[in-house]
């Protein structure tokens, strides 16, 4: 059996950004895909697992069936189980928390939502899209800004946590109506975390159904022998 069970969907961000750290460390995973425009998020088995009936959702087999919820606590989570992402310094993982607390509080509307009301997933009146519209820029003009002479966003050698974080983010912005290429910066960014060892897009980690680890395996590299930065330069960041 994996030592992890992720719970979550293929349109979800914040899914995308555990099951993406998961794979970075070359932890195999089972994947439970949640149904939620029928509600199944919502529903008293789910909620035994996740109280507040969202996605994602990690159970950690190895410690007792753990259930850990919001991505990112998981990912924090994660740092502490597999000694990756976590930072070279105390200082450096106070700092990727901090992108993290930035990332929800300024960006992830912006983008994440702003992508739901483009796709169509839900609705809200012209106003207020507008209202996301305009957080999104100065969020991501503000990102532009900050990465000007940074590789990662803690300054470190290294990536962390943090990038995986925002980068769950800015893998949407596309979809969201934002143009990437217009912002040098996080292009740059963007494509170095495209890069690392292992990397996979969304539609490659996230099926629209349930899989065992063995069978993601066997189509993330048994059933596709093409290397994982092919998948990725198609994705338009």
């Amino acid at each position: 059996m994996a030592r992890f069970e992720l719970h979550g969907h293929f349109v979800s961000g914040p899914t995308y950004r555990v099951a993406l750290m998961l794979h970075l460390c070359g932890q195999p995973f089972h994947y439970v895909h949640v149904d939620l425009p029928t509600g199944e998020h919502k529903q008293p088995e789910f909620l035994a697992k996740n109280r507040y009936g969202q996605v994602p959702c990690l159970i950690d087999h190895k410690n007792k069936g753990l259930a850990v919820v919001q991505s990112g606590a998981i990912l924090e989570y994660l740092v502490d189980q597999l000694g990756k992402f976590g930072g070279a310094s105390p200082n450096e993982r106070t700092l990727a928390r901090e992108w993290c607390f930035w990332e929800t509080d300024m960006m992830e509307r912006g983008i994440l939502r702003l992508r739901g009301y483009k796709m169509g997933y839900i609705t809200a009146p012209d106003e207020v899209i507008a209202h996301y519209e305009a957080e999104g820029q100065a969020a991501l003009s503000d990102l532009n800004g900050y990465l000007t002479g940074r590789t990662w966003l803690c300054g470190g050698k290294l990536p962390t946590f943090a990038d995986l974080y925002v980068f769950g983010s800015i893998v949407y912005a596309h979809d969201a109506g934002y143009d990437i290429s217009q912002l040098p910066h996080v292009a740059k960014w963007a494509h170095r975390v495209i890069s690392l060892p292992r990397f996979e897009t969304p539609d490659k980690l996230l099926p629209q159904e349930s899989r065992r680890a063995k069978s993601m395996i066997a189509s993330l590299i048994g059933g596709d022998k093409r290397p994982a930065r092919t998948h990725a330069k198609k994705r338009s960041v």
